[in-house]
């Protein structure tokens, strides 16, 4: 099973969701990406959320669509990304991917963020239309050249990241250690099909983006 959920972000930031649907996908809305899901015609299995971003009425129309909605008080310890989070790891998923949780307000993009760090090492991304979000524990990973997104960056998250390789890229490393702060791996690209990147200490993120809007 995949898990797709839409969050509340600016509707231009996402990404055509048809190119991500597929049998074994369940969609889970989270506040106004509810609204965006079903007007794209996606049906979620859960919706969550405090809905306070939405007007009483649409809120009414999504309890009518979808009487499982899923509501919580706005005054809460948790933001409703993490609450459909939270209830999504907990399925087992093999993937789960983040829409909507990137643009508009910053905090709640470095929530979001937060949340893969929450769960580093579970096979979580962010997408957008221009990007895809991952946080890694140390290990040896592979990464497919996809053409949508030419630049790879690596970012350390930790305080220090050690024995960083890359095998494959523009620009090569082997096993260098970097330090929070560091632009060193900034806009890296494939030059193989494939490549590899590892690191023995450390928690990092691996940002694949591209300068235009992808579909």
């Amino acid at each position: 099973m995949i898990i797709h959920i839409v969050g509340g972000g600016p509707r231009e930031l996402l990404p055509d969701l048809r190119l991500y649907d597929g049998g074994d996908v369940c969609w889970v809305g989270v506040d106004r990406g509810t609204a965006a899901l079903l007007e794209a015609g996606f049906r979620p299995v859960r919706a969550f959320g405090d809905f306070d971003s939405l007007p009483a009425g649409d809120v009414a129309k999504l309890q009518q669509a979808f009487p499982n909605l899923d509501v919580w008080p706005a005054e809460k310890d948790k933001t409703d990304m993490e609450i459909a989070l939270d209830w999504a790891v907990e399925q087992t998923a093999r993937c789960i991917r983040l829409f909507g949780a990137t643009g508009g307000r910053l905090d709640h993009l470095f929530g979001n963020v937060e949340l893969l760090l929450k769960y580093a090492g579970r096979p979580i991304e962010i997408v957008d239309r221009q990007n895809v979000l991952t946080v890694h524990l140390p290990g040896t990973y592979t990464v497919v050249h996809d053409a949508r997104y030419r630049y790879v960056s690596y970012i350390p998250i930790s305080e220090t990241v050690a024995e960083l390789t890359l095998i494959g890229f523009k620009y090569p490393l082997t096993n260098c250690h970097i330090s929070r702060g560091s632009t060193l791996c900034i806009s890296n690209e494939l030059i193989q099909s494939s490549g590899t990147f590892s690191f023995s200490e450390g928690i990092l993120m691996m940002i694949r983006s591209s300068d235009s809007s992808c579909p």
